[in-house]
């Protein structure tokens, strides 16, 4: 129960994918070469493109863990020295809310919520898995699409706003999928935080990708970098560690090393590549990456702004200020980012209904103690109110 005297709106709130969320809408040729359900060791498992997804353990998703069991674990709460799978504790059923969007809406009344900013599970890693073949990327990408929209709707009631997932790899594609998701309502689009792949990578910045920019500046939409499957494991596999990436198989080298890599530098090009520069009206959010990176990216911004005289067409510190938001992890220093970046510019995310999410979202606020309240406000709803309306997109 919401004890703020106000509902909230909460930047990352999650579904559980149906079974047939990537095959309902896709040419069945495809869905039958590249997406199979199949019985291993008598658990139903997922096969992408002929390779077993190991991105979630249990991808049906029933039974799943309780939202916020592993609050503790994410605190650094473990006297018992317990493994991450022993934290999660006994799973349960799944719940209605997790896959019905009218059974969302009414626990959202329940919680006091608002609205909230939809991501999926699982999907988040399809790209990786379908890279080597932009086709294949860009027929799965748009047959999710379709079951987003007709089991979430991209802006539900007003409340429940979807992301829409795309892929860069064909711009074409990029841009029609972008036009065919505005068309539909979708206020918010989520991207990889990883270089485009093909036979050469490309940096999301590169003038290649500037149609798809170009749209989103018009449409002054927000572009959500949502943590997914990067495919950085590939520079861990260079220090010997695993290259496949797991849920919950956590290996202490890639959580020190690469665990906010990959979104370092995905708003590092869209900065010193000048996409914020040729599209003044873009706006983007990272959401579900934590936030300990933005000082030493601030300050490595400001430092080379210093050494590469005339190199910036605007201060790298500013822009990042007037066009990036951040979601911190709830057990980080919420104080410290606004420190950095000003409270106009950080969002609450919950991650409810997962795990190491917050099982009650308006209890994030319990953190920003230090905050007025007018900040608190801001950062439990007004700010990423902003963010879906177009008007509030920078000059």
């Amino acid at each position: 129960m919401n004890e703020l005297d106000y509902s909230v709106v909460d930047a990352d709130q999650h579904y559980y994918e149906a079974t047939d969320a990537f095959t309902r809408y896709l040419d069945p040729k495809l869905a039958r070469r590249n997406f199979q359900w199949t019985d291993l060791n008598g658990r139903p498992t997922l096969i992408i493109c002929g390779k077993v997804s190991h991105f979630i353990p249990n991808p049906t998703f029933d039974p799943v863990a309780k939202p916020g069991s592993l609050d503790d674990f994410f605190r650094g709460n473990n006297p018992q020295g317990l493994d991450i799978r022993e934290a999660f504790g006994e799973l349960e059923p799944i719940d209605p809310s997790y896959r019905d969007r009218d059974a969302r809406i009414a626990q959202m009344d329940e919680q006091g919520v608002e609205a909230c900013w939809m991501f999926p599970t699982l999907a988040v890693g399809v790209e990786e898995a379908t890279k080597h073949d932009a086709g294949i990327t860009h027929a799965a990408i748009h047959a999710f699409n379709e079951w987003i929209f007709e089991d979430w709707g991209f802006a539900h009631k007003d409340r429940i706003f979807s992301t829409p997932l795309i892929s860069l790899m064909d711009i074409e594609k990029a841009v029609a999928e972008v036009e065919w998701a505005l068309e539909r309502g979708a206020r918010i689009l989520h991207l990889r935080s990883a270089p485009v792949p093909g036979p050469k990578r490309h940096s999301i910045g590169d003038p290649l990708y500037d149609p798809f920019w170009a749209r989103i500046n018009e449409a002054r939409a927000t572009v959500a970098f949502h943590a997914c499957e990067t495919g950085y494991g590939e520079y861990a596999a260079h220090w010997g560690e695993p290259e496949a990436v797991e849920a919950f198989h956590y290996s202490p080298f890639s959580q020190v090393t690469q665990s906010d890599r990959a979104i370092i530098d995905s708003l590092a090009a869209l900065i010193v590549h000048g996409v914020l520069d040729r599209f003044p009206h873009v706006r983007a959010a990272s959401i579900e990456n934590g936030s300990f990176w933005v000082h030493g990216l601030l300050k490595k911004l400001a430092k080379t702004e210093r050494m590469n005289v005339g190199a910036f067409k605007q201060p790298p510190v500013e822009n990042f200020r007037r066009h990036i938001s951040i979601a911190p992890y709830y057990e980080e220093d919420v104080s410290q980012l606004a420190e950095a970046i000003g409270t106009e510019n950080i969002l609450m995310g919950s991650d409810f209904p997962h795990a190491e999410g917050l099982a009650e979202p308006w209890t994030f606020v319990k953190e920003l103690e230090s905050f007025s309240k007018a900040d608190q406000r801001a950062v439990m709803r007004d700010n990423a109110l902003r963010l879906l309306d177009p008007a509030g997109a920078p000059d």
